[in-house]
């Protein structure tokens, strides 16, 4: 009877611990989506997936991704208070410059959008930030989008 426990809570033990290993995986694939650090690892497209993924858990609706090549220079369609959005994904290894801003302007124009935006995972140069002030474009950087992960958990 004693050997019949041993081996039951054995199993038992052995059950539970197979369950948490699973739970800790899951949950670490899903913490590995919205990291600080996976986004500088990502290829452009899926950056642009991440960027619209990110943007629906912080109250934005109607996120779409626009096909890859002769988009006009916006990655993201969204909405957001009544509000619609173009947005240019850009993720770099260095500062973002004007030509982002420009495309994100030009977009905005073209798909008759009420805000332009450039998302990125790195900062931008200070002329973008001087041709967004004039073209009236948001600038989403690095640090704005850590602030966005942060909210949404």
């Amino acid at each position: 009877m004693i050997r019949q426990d041993m081996i039951l809570i054995t199993a038992m033990i052995l059950f539970l611990l197979v369950i948490s290993v699973l739970i800790f995986l899951i949950s670490k694939r899903f913490r590995k989506d919205f990291t600080k650090s996976s986004m500088d690892e990502m290829e452009g497209l899926e950056f642009e997936h991440f960027c619209a993924e990110l943007l629906k858990r912080n109250g934005f609706c109607d996120v779409e991704v626009t096909k890859g090549s002769g988009d006009y220079g916006i990655d993201i369609f969204a909405e957001k208070d009544g509000v619609s959005y173009g947005i240019q994904c850009k993720c770099y290894q260095e500062p973002v410059g004007v030509k982002a801003i420009q495309e994100a302007y030009a977009g905005k124009e073209y798909y008759e959008k009420m805000v332009g935006a450039v998302m990125t995972n790195q900062y931008f140069t200070s002329p973008a930030v001087e041709a967004a002030k004039k073209l009236r474009i948001l600038l989403w950087d690095r640090g704005y989008l850590d602030h966005m992960m942060e909210e949404y958990r």
